[in-house]
């Protein structure tokens, strides 16, 4: 069934998780990628952002610095023709991109940030599930290493009994004696 959905998907999917970014510590999306999912100009869907600044708040979207400016073209080949821009390029977050689809409403808009959430969503769960594995190995280890330690006291303590019973003076036999 998602090969189904797959094939009836504006955007492929991996198109899309290549174009999400690690900024500030936030997954996020370049103002010009998702004009370009959305099927619209960067100019336009900026004029939408500012037309509507209230619906996006900080941890909606933020504009990028110089430098990180400079670190994005630099790390992503697509968006070379950045460097030559004037303008400081804008980031959207997952919730931002969802609210880009608001303002902009067109149909198409619409489907691929359907799109993109699903593949925020995918990432999350992935993350979520590399996290819980790494906890189990994690519980793994501590037992492992306890075992370890106790294999190792088990071993101190017979260490303990033999020379105990090297250093004992012979006990004199006591009971029925053979004659």
């Amino acid at each position: 069934m998602s090969e189904e959905k797959n094939k009836e998907s504006l955007v492929p999917n991996e198109l899309i998780a290549s174009r999400i970014l690690l900024i500030r510590g936030q997954k996020v999306m370049i103002d010009a990628d998702i004009a370009q999912l959305y099927g619209v100009d960067t100019k336009r869907l900026n004029e939408q952002v500012k037309r509507n600044k209230s619906r996006f708040p900080e941890n909606f979207m933020f504009e990028l610095t110089n430098a990180e400016k400079a670190d994005v073209v630099a790390n992503c080949d697509h968006l070379e023709n950045l460097k030559f821009s004037p303008v400081l390029p804008k980031v959207f977050t997952e919730h931002g991109i969802m609210m880009v689809a608001n303002v902009l409403t067109s149909e198409r808009a619409i489907q691929v940030s359907i799109q993109i959430i699903e593949v925020f969503i995918k990432m999350r769960e992935m993350l979520t599930d590399n996290l819980s594995l790494k906890l189990d190995i994690e519980e793994i280890k501590k037992k492992l290493s306890n075992h370890s330690k106790n294999i190792e006291l088990v071993f101190n303590y017979l260490d303990e009994l033999i020379d105990k019973k090297e250093n004992e003076k012979p006990r004199k036999q006591i009971g029925y004696k053979k004659q």
